[in-house]
This record gives C-alpha cells, sequence and structure tokens, in this order.
C-alpha cells in the first residue's frame, strides 16, 4: 500500500513539514531509511540519523526542532514512537490473510470452528473444541479435548493448548507455547522418592492477551491459572500453577513466576525476574531485570536486586559495591596504621 505524508498526518492528528504530497510505500529504522520509506524519530540518542536519513516521510514529536536542514518531509506528533506503532499496526492489518482448512489438518466431528477460520497442515483439533470466528491456527498446532478459543485468535506454528483451556478474544500466542502443562506439583514419600500430585484445573486467558514464542502457562493444580485481559508476555516465559496475573501487565524474556503467586495489575517486569511461589505482587509494580522476589511487594513499588530492594536503596548499594576494591584496600591500609601505633603496648 502506498501512502502520502498528508495522508498519514491525518490519520495520526499531526502537521506535515515539507511535502504533503511526498509517498510511502514500505517502512524501515530511521538508520536505514531509503527512498519510499516511512520511519520514526522519538529517542534523542538517534537524531542524528535524521539529518542524513534517505526516508521520504519521518514522524517526529511535536517537540522536535531540527538543528540542521533535513532532506525528509515531517510529521510532526504528540508521541511518535506510539503513533508510528498505530501505523504498523494498520500495515500488518492490511497484508492478505490465509484462509480456508487444510485438509491435512485433523478437526475431530465433535468439535466447533466458527466462521472465517484458517486451519493449517497437520493442525490437531481434539473432541469437544470450540473455536471462534476468525481465528488462525497455524500448522502443527494442537488444541486438547474441550480447549475453547473465542474469535479472532491466532496460534503461531507449534502452539500446544492441553484440555480445558480456556482463551479469549482477540489472543495471540506465539511459536511453540505450551499453555495448561502440568504445574510442578510432586509430594515427597517415605521411599525417599516423589509422588506426582494430579493437576486437575486449567488455564483461562483474557481479551487481547499476547503470548511470547516458547513461552509455558502451567494448568492449575485445582480452579484455574488466570492470565488477564491485555497481558503482555515475552518469550521463554515460565507460569506455575495456580498464578493470577492482573490485566495489562507486561513482562520481558525468561521471566519466571513460582507457583500460587499473584500479580497485579499494570505491573512491568524485566528480563530473567525470578519470583517466589505463594507471594503477592501489588498493582503498578516495577521491577528491573534479573531481580530476585521472595516476598510480597505493596501497591506502586519499584524494586531491583537480588534480593530486591526499592530502588533508591539498589542505586546507593550499587554505588558502594563498585568501590569495595579501592575501600578493601583502605581498610587493611588502616588496619596496618593501627598495628603499628599500637605495637609495644
Amino acid at each position: 500500500m502506498e501512502f502520502t505524508a498528508e495522508m498519514i498526518a491525518g490519520f495520526l492528528g499531526g502537521e506535515v513539514v515539507g511535502d504533503p504530497a511526498a509517498r510511502v510505500n514500505t517502512i524501515a529504522k530511521i538508520e536505514e531509511g531509503t527512498e519510499g520509506a516511512l520511519s520514526f524519530l522519538s529517542n534523542p540518542k538517534y537524531e542524528t540519523y535524521v539529518y542524513d536519513s534517505d526516508a521520504s516521510v519521518i514522524i517526529v514529536n511535536r517537540t522536535f526542532v531540527p538543528q540542521r536542514p533535513v532532506k525528509a518531509t515531517l510529521v510532526k506528533v504528540d508521541d511518535a514512537y506510539g503513533c508510528f506503532a498505530k501505523l504498523l499496526e494498520m500495515y500488518a492489518a492490511s497484508k492478505p490473510r490465509r484462509s480456508g482448512v487444510s485438509d491435512k489438518a485433523h478437526i475431530s466431528p465433535s468439535a466447533t470452528l466458527g466462521e472465517g477460520c484458517y486451519v493449517g497442515e497437520f493442525a490437531v483439533v481434539s473432541d469437544g473444541v470450540t473455536v471462534g470466528a476468525g481465528c488462525s491456527i497455524y500448522p502443527q498446532v494442537y488444541l486438547g479435548d474441550r480447549v475453547t478459543l473465542g474469535d479472532n485468535v491466532t496460534l503461531h506454528p507449534g502452539v500446544k493448548i492441553y484440555e480445558e483451556c480456556v482463551i479469549g478474544n482477540n489472543v495471540t500466542i506465539h511459536a511453540g507455547a505450551v499453555i495448561g502443562a502440568d504445574g510442578f506439583g510432586f509430594a515427597p514419600n517415605p521411599s525417599g522418592g516423589y509422588d506426582k500430585i494430579p493437576q486437575l484445573g486449567n488455564v483461562v486467558i483474557g481479551d487481547n492477551a499476547d503470548i511470547g514464542a516458547n513461552t509455558c502457562i502451567d494448568r492449575a493444580t485445582m480452579g484455574s491459572t488466570r492470565i488477564a485481559a491485555g497481558v503482555k508476555l515475552d518469550n521463554l516465559i515460565q507460569v506455575g500453577h495456580n498464578v493470577e496475573i492482573g490485566e495489562n501487565t507486561v513482562s520481558a524474556a525468561q521471566v519466571g513466576i513460582a507457583g500460587s503467586t499473584k500479580v497485579g495489575r499494570g505491573c512491568m517486569f524485566g528480563g530473567q525476574v525470578g519470583i517466589s511461589g505463594h507471594i503477592k505482587i501489588g498493582d503498578g509494580v516495577q521491577i528491573g531485570s534479573q531481580s530476585g522476589i521472595a516476598k510480597g511487594i505493596a501497591d506502586g513499588e519499584v524494586m531491583m536486586g537480588s534480593p530486591a530492594m526499592p530502588a533508591s536503596r539498589h542505586h546507593r548499594v550499587a554505588a558502594v559495591t563498585r568501590n569495595l576494591p579501592e575501600l578493601s584496600a583502605t581498610v587493611h591500609d588502616l588496619a596496618r596504621k593501627v598495628d603499628k601505633l599500637t605495637e609495644g603496648q
């Protein structure tokens, strides 16, 4: 598809600086912009690329004031990053959508498919499955017995959803994710081994959630593991049995949440955060990358470190830690001086 700068500004409520007829038919990073490309600038660190970029149109914040001439046509908006994301969404929606059910897929006679669904090769839709309208089920997806999918769900290749799990509307689950595998439940027995505790619950994922590739969300021992509406989980995340994650919480890659922990709404977790089980994380909590969380956190806290502590304290601790070699040398030097002063006493 092709757009002019004027069309883009109209869609975004922006202001054109330059040629309103400038045309774009592709998108590119600002440092890789070519003629006919649309790009954006939101981070001041990349401002230098604006002046040399060959992109035809660049979306910038209204506050941006060029320090030298810019070849590209600028579209000034309130939030360059957010507006560019909207355009990417529109661009993605314009791509042709797959349709039809492959004759190489297995659809149980007792399963129900809504209108306009795509089912790819070697997908398995088991007994009693209900699939809403407009769903895309890519090759090698497995849907266990009595799974329920809402409308407009996208399951990328190799997704596995175990029996009786429930997926809401407009959910995207990326390749290799496993939804509803058994929780890690074992009880020690008298012989020194472990007996498996049956995992009888399911997983419920709310509307508009996005689950990353190779992420695993375990089924509950009893009841449900719950991922609320709008949650975004990156790749390679582990969510334990009976965990509850509140609305619009986001987690970067390799986060691990142990069983029965309750996570509030609107939280943000950096990569490789580890959260122990049976604790409560409040609403709006932010946790820095590689932090270890062993106890509950109140609403709105910002935590860092392992064990985690308030970010302000963590920064002070880090400042001291960086100087430990020098501090150690100073302490040893003082000890030698004290020894000399006390000799012969």
